[in-house]
């Protein structure tokens, strides 16, 4: 309420335009900005390689994890969301997945969500990932987030369309308990489907107008395809990375700068093995004649 709320804090200190387009476009589905990378694969693989000679075990999915945790504390203005057309800063680092219970196609998916300090390297990261997969996948695993959601659907369908009404109106004031945006998996920082992992071909998936989520990645099957290298054609092995993201709370030339970031440490993933010293803060931005005043300053 008034700008408070439990999983962030109001950027007051905007520029007009960025102050006014969340009333422009109110909805994330309104309001995507979609991106295609395809990535190559040979600094995975070799990445991946060199570590288990020494013993550690890496796949894809946590490099692409800790490239988008790293991106996030070194450009925290794409850690931000939008909520009743303001614009808030995230309080903390999360990133969702879906989790298979079980390679069958029976089983039942669940939403796992994951808190990082975006000081983590790579190894601690694979390790929280890791125990937390673990603990949530096998058939008779049930957390928190699919507990809410069973009780949920126990209910009649006039009630249950009028509680997710109250649950969308409270968030949409800043009055959602902590508690229940802490089981929430579309409260998060960044979403990533990994097609990957069941062979499926990579899809731009949308962004979800419940919850705060802005950043989402989809990881797709890779493939052999051909790649134009000093002045030839030859078959490099590429994996298609997906990004979908919210315009609103962030400019162009700070996401390019952010998603170039994120690209450099696909290809160098061994720079993710040391941990960060330290978070980037985020600062207000200042325009008219103070950022003119500041630009003299310089």
């Amino acid at each position: 309420m008034f700008g408070f709320r439990p999983d962030g804090k109001r950027v007051k200190d905007l520029d007009p335009i960025q102050l006014i387009v969340p009333h422009i476009m109110p909805s994330r589905h309104d309001s995507q900005l979609h991106i295609r990378y395809e990535c190559p694969c040979e600094p995975f693989d070799n990445f991946i390689r060199d570590q288990h000679e020494k013993g550690e075990q890496y796949d894809y999915m946590h490099i692409v994890i800790a490239s988008m945790v790293r991106m996030f504390a070194k450009f925290p203005r794409t850690n931000r969301f939008v909520m009743n057309g303001r614009i808030y800063k995230r309080n903390r680092i999360q990133v969702s997945i879906i989790v298979k219970k079980d390679l069958q196609t029976e089983a039942a998916d669940s939403s796992i969500k994951m808190t990082f300090t975006g000081l983590e390297s790579i190894k601690e990261l694979r390790d929280k990932v890791d125990a937390t997969i673990a603990a949530n996948t096998g058939i008779d695993e049930v957390n928190g987030t699919d507990k809410i959601a069973r009780l949920l659907t126990y209910t009649p369908n006039a009630v249950l369309k009028f509680l997710m009404w109250t649950i969308k109106f409270l968030d949409k004031h800043g009055l959602l308990p902590q508690a229940i945006i802490d089981l929430s998996p579309f409260h998060t920082s960044g979403f990533i489907t990994n097609l990957k992992s069941i062979k499926g071909p990579s899809l731009y998936h949308h962004l979800y107008d419940f919850g705060n989520v802005g950043f989402f990645v989809s990881m797709g099957k890779e493939s052999i395809v051909p790649v134009y290298e000093k002045g030839e054609i030859k078959p490099g092995k590429r994996i298609p990375l997906l990004f979908v993201i919210d315009e609103r709370y962030c400019d162009g030339f700070y996401y390019v700068k952010a998603t170039n970031y994120m690209r450099l440490l696909l290809k160098h993933p061994e720079h993710l093995l040391e941990p960060l010293d330290a978070l980037t803060e985020d600062t207000k931005v200042l325009y008219g004649k103070k950022a003119a005043q500041q630009a003299r300053e310089k």
